[in-house]
C-alpha cells in the first residue's frame, strides 16, 4: 500500500471514529499533497510524499521551538500532538548513533578529509538517510567528524 493510499484510509477511519484532530491534520497533508501534484501535473510516488512529510514534521519542530520560547504552551501541545501523527507515516528515525556510523562510511567513501569536502559528504550522504533522519542532526555529526 502506498503512502498516499494509506493517508486516505486512515482519514476515512478518523472520520469513522469521528477523531476530528487527527482528521484535520491527515487533511493538512494531503492537501500539502495535491497541491504539489497540482504543480507538478502528475500523481507524486512515495519518496515525493514523504519529503512532504519531512518538510512538514521540520516546520512543526520549528513552530514548537518558537512556542515554547514564547511560553505558549496551548499551541506547544497541539504542534506536539501533530508531529505525533506525522510520524506515524515516517519511517523508522535513524539514532544518533546509526548516523555517526553512516556518516563514517559515507565520508570513507566520498575520500572527506576537511570541511571543505563537507558538500560533497552531504550530497552523497542524504539519499542514504532521506526521511530517516532529520538533516540539522545529519549536518551537526558530518561538522563533528570533519572538524
Amino acid at each position: 500500500m502506498s503512502l498516499s493510499e494509506r493517508l486516505n484510509d486512515d482519514m476515512k477511519q478518523s472520520m469513522k471514529n469521528q477523531d476530528k484532530f487527527k482528521l484535520s491534520v491527515i487533511r493538512m497533508i494531503r492537501s500539502a499533497i495535491k497541491n504539489v501534484e497540482i504543480d507538478l501535473k502528475r500523481t507524486l510516488d512515495d519518496n515525493e510524499v514523504l519529503d512532504i512529510l519531512s518538510r512538514e514534521v521540520k516546520q512543526r519542530k520549528d513552530s514548537l521551538q518558537e512556542f515554547e520560547k514564547a511560553g505558549r504552551s496551548d499551541l506547544a501541545e497541539a504542534t506536539q500532538e501533530e508531529l505525533v501523527i506525522l510520524s506515524e507515516y515516517l519511517p523508522q528515525q535513524l539514532t544518533e548513533e546509526e548516523i555517526k556510523v553512516i556518516v563514517q562510511q559515507t565520508i570513507q567513501e566520498t575520500g572527506a578529509s576537511s570541511k571543505a569536502d563537507m558538500g560533497k559528504v552531504m550530497a552523497a550522504l542524504m539519499p542514504k538517510v532521506k526521511g530517516r533522519a532529520d538533516g540539522k542532526l545529519v549536518n551537526q555529526a558530518v561538522l563533528r567528524l570533519l572538524g
